[in-house]
């Protein structure tokens, strides 16, 4: 059990003006949120994109928005009023960081790019958040998940060799840019205690996704070729991939000799075992397809249940392939507090993922406070900031 003594999250104290919507920007804000900091969501007159995006719960309100808003203030503020930009340069005034994911350009147009903010508050940190960042050829250029997935190369080396392209499953393009927008944020902060100053953080999607490529670049690089989709193997340890059982695929991930040996043992493939196609990893990924196809043959002859038992007592890491509800019923899941729950803005209890970073000196909370419902904070904030 960690050794809880503060109450309070690591952040807490930080107030973080949250102009972004849809998801990168939303969460690396409900990260930070769930760090501890004050997170104000700064919404335009007709709210967030990802309100009218579904599923829906029995009251309209949208899972998808409350999964990624919870615990943030709301006030809808149009920064083309006068009044309204009074009410954000009052809080941008008090506030240690400030996120958006406009497109490039648009916060200069209103007077609230960088630059001028920097100038006027030298201790803001500015966080940005966009498809191709602040600078380059591209960098004016509209983009969602699946256009970074496809321009980054994600989805060239995704998907069954000689299939049809394939988005991978979560929206990766957003969320990696979410989660380096916080290191950015973090990073930017503990600069900041020592030099006092503020600094632009500048995260574009499509960077994060060429960032998360690892082997695949080095192998072009060595290759000078263009890796492609290999299904659920990996394109240089062997076996580490899926294979089919007599009700259900496992995967097995045997990432050196030793576990491959171990390997055969457990599943009974002594001729695999002694076979010199399959002595040593170079050799085995040479001849990935006829290795597949002798661990598969046995592996069809029992339930999965059987052949992961067997793997595990000789300490060969395997798994089963789980749905999601499978995922969310896994008592590790329970243990680890990774399904927590929180609320629609009208009170409906939802389950949503927990946060994965667990620290010592601070509590891991099994409820979250609620998304806000669309200006709910306006009178309070005005109130706080402004003074009217």
């Amino acid at each position: 059990m960690p050794d809880a003594t503060d109450s309070r999250g690591p952040l807490d104290g930080l107030l973080i003006l949250d102009l972004t919507r849809v998801l990168a920007g939303p969460y690396a804000t409900m990260l930070l949120a769930d760090l501890g900091a004050r997170v104000i969501k700064v919404e335009a007159p007709g709210g967030d994109d990802s309100r009218a995006i579904g599923p829906f719960m029995a009251e309209g309100d949208s899972a998808y928005f409350t999964s990624v808003n919870r615990g943030k203030e709301s006030i809808a503020l149009d920064l083309k009023s006068a009044a309204d930009l009074a009410v954000l340069e009052a809080m941008l005034a008090k506030a240690d960081v400030v996120v958006e994911n406009f497109r490039p350009g648009a916060m200069e147009r209103l007077g609230l790019g960088f630059e001028a903010l920097h100038q006027r508050f030298p201790r803001l940190i500015y966080a940005a958040a966009s498809g191709f960042g602040h600078s380059g050829p591209e960098s004016g250029r509209p983009a969602y998940d699946v256009i970074v997935q496809a321009m980054g190369g994600v989805m060239s080396i995704t998907g069954e060799e000689g299939g049809a392209p394939v988005r991978v499953g979560t929206s990766l393009g957003d969320i990696t840019a979410g989660l380096f927008t916080v290191i950015g944020i973090e990073a930017a902060l503990l600069h900041r205690e020592k030099t006092g100053r503020g600094q632009k953080v500048d995260v574009a999607m499509l960077d994060c996704q060429l960032a998360i490529l690892e082997n695949a670049i080095a192998r072009y690089q060595v290759t000078g070729k263009s890796p492609g989709p290999l299904g659920s193997r990996h394109p240089s340890i062997t076996p580490f991939q899926a294979f089919r059982c007599a009700d259900r695929p496992i995967v097995i991930a045997a990432g050196n000799d030793a576990l491959w040996l171990a390997c055969c043992e457990a599943l009974g493939l002594d001729a695999m075992a002694a076979d010199a196609r399959f002595a040593s990893n170079h050799s085995r990924t040479e001849h990935a397809a006829e290795l597949a196809a002798g661990v598969e043959a046995r592996l069809t002859t029992a339930d999965a249940a059987h052949w992961l038992a067997l793997l595990g007592a000789a300490g060969v890491p395997a798994g089963p392939l789980n749905t999601v509800g499978e995922a969310l019923a896994m008592p590790q899941v329970a243990a680890r507090n990774m399904l927590v729950e929180t609320h629609s803005p009208e009170g409906r209890p939802l389950k949503v993922a927990g946060n994965p970073i667990k620290m010592s000196a601070h509590p891991d909370p099994a409820t979250r406070p609620s998304a806000a419902r669309l200006d709910a904070d306006r009178a309070r904030l005005v109130a706080e900031f402004a003074g009217t």
